[in-house]
């Protein structure tokens, strides 16, 4: 699935605008949607963690065994002034399946769920108006879970850069290389320079 990017509501002066805003987005495995959001110009921060749950100090190994209610996800700084909410979002429904509930490939469970945790009622307005845009263009239901912010709490520090890390390990070729190499096909002007 690609979705098509309003060039001029997704990119501005390359300097931004000083702004800083947050995102928190679940797409599968952490792994990969760190990897591709690093990729975005505009973006200043990518953090993996996890959201939703009903444990405090969630542990991935109590996230994987489904005790915790968690979400893998990761929380985004940006500066809207280079890349908007919008564009964020776009980026996001393209690089993962939003139509599997609960599973991203051969990743399944609820800690694989597809969610948008908004962090402003503008953020919740544009993700329902491009959740309506991509079931449309999809012609079929779109099952991410659109929630209000909860508490993010990071995950352990070797989940961190993780690709970048270990790209040469089985699941970072034969899942999060896919993606990104998907990521530069169609995004290409919204990548990172240099």
């Amino acid at each position: 699935m690609i979705m098509h990017v309003n060039k001029e509501s997704s990119t501005s002066a390359v300097t931004g605008n000083g702004n800083t805003e947050q995102a928190v987005l679940g797409g599968g495995c952490f792994w990969c949607t760190e990897s591709v959001f690093q990729s975005l110009n505009g973006v200043l921060a990518v953090e993996p963690g996890y959201s939703g749950g009903h444990v405090d100090n969630p542990t991935y190994e109590a996230v994987c065994e489904k005790q915790t209610g968690h979400i893998e996800v990761v929380r985004l700084s940006f500066d809207p002034g280079v890349v908007s909410y919008e564009t964020i979002l776009r980026v996001f429904f393209a690089t993962h399946d939003p139509t599997t509930p609960d599973q991203q490939g051969n990743d399944i469970g609820p800690q694989y769920a597809s969610v948008i945790f908004w962090q402003s009622d503008a953020q919740r307005q544009v993700a329902e108006r491009v959740i309506t845009e991509v079931q449309q263009q999809l012609g079929q239901p779109v099952v991410s879970r659109l929630l209000p912010a909860e508490r993010f709490w990071v995950a352990e520090a070797y989940h961190h850069d993780y690709y970048a890390r270990n790209p040469y390990q089985g699941y970072c070729q034969f899942v999060i290389a896919p993606k990104l190499a998907k990521l530069r096909k169609y995004y290409a002007d919204l990548l990172r320079r240099g």
